[in-house]
């Protein structure tokens, strides 16, 4: 795969990813039943959709900052 069409995977992904939480998130309160089992599931839910949009962005940055201390205990 060439980096040109990761980047855009990777942009493809994150826009669907954000569409997905805003909708969960926002877009609920005012919007009827989609009849999508998974998005209605985040939808009759108060609490723990906010962990399952939330663990994704939490654990790329632990792995990132996990990554670059690593990085500084190897060169240090």
């Amino acid at each position: 795969m060439s980096p040109l069409n990761a980047a855009n995977l990777v942009i493809a992904l994150t826009c669907l990813f954000f569409l997905l939480a805003s909708y969960a998130v926002l877009f609920t309160a005012f919007l009827p039943l989609s009849g999508i089992p998974l998005l209605d599931v985040l939808a009759k839910d108060t609490h723990y959709k906010y962990f399952v949009l939330l663990i994704i962005p939490i654990s790329s940055y632990f792995v990132i900052a996990n990554w670059v201390g690593w990085q500084y205990y190897q060169n240090s």
